[in-house]
């Protein structure tokens, strides 16, 4: 349990470290994949690695049953739009924890506006079904090999997607 101390009547004040959730240790993924991972990043005690559409799938497979790693938990998968003017406009960021070990990492893919598709992770994580459908369907990046890839928020026959940043406030 966290300790808490009363400050002059404001509210409790925590003594534990700011973040009690531990990030993987990535040091033996730069060699192992090499031709996948672009960069690793560590920023505010977060750990980012940058890796390349091709080859994702088996790293992705790799943080999750590697024993040092296990990565179990896909958190979330996030799409981004960097912009119309940004190269590459795109990113997907896969948010990964580990239960047993209690520790996080995130995954991005940069991909280009012209060729926006990524791998899809459906076989490694169930949960990647539903958050990779709301990614087509909020940035209209496809996932190659999805089970069921069609819209999941906006009506079946709309057009556009609503999450981009040259979409219309007011919708076309």
């Amino acid at each position: 349990m966290a300790e808490t101390t009363e400050t002059n009547g404001q509210a409790p004040v925590s003594t534990l470290p700011r973040s009690s959730v531990r990030y993987a240790d990535t040091s033996l993924l730069r060699t192992n994949f090499a031709d996948t991972i672009v960069e690793i990043k560590e920023a505010l005690g977060e750990i980012t690695i940058i890796a390349k559409r091709d080859g994702l799938l088996a790293l992705l497979m790799h943080l999750r049953d590697e024993p040092k790693l296990r990565f179990n938990y896909l958190a979330d998968i996030g799409g981004v739009d960097l912009g119309e003017f940004a190269e590459p406009r795109f990113a997907v960021a896969y948010q990964l924890y580990s239960i047993e070990l209690n520790h996080r990492l995130r995954v991005k893919v940069l991909i280009e506006e012209g060729d926006a598709t990524v791998p899809s992770a459906c076989g490694i994580w169930k949960a990647a079904n539903w958050l990779e459908r709301e990614i087509y369907d909020m940035f209209g990046i496809h996932f190659d090999n999805h089970p069921d890839l069609r819209r999941i928020l906006m009506p079946a026959d709309y057009e556009g997607h609503p999450l981009r940043k040259d979409f219309p406030l007011k919708g076309y």
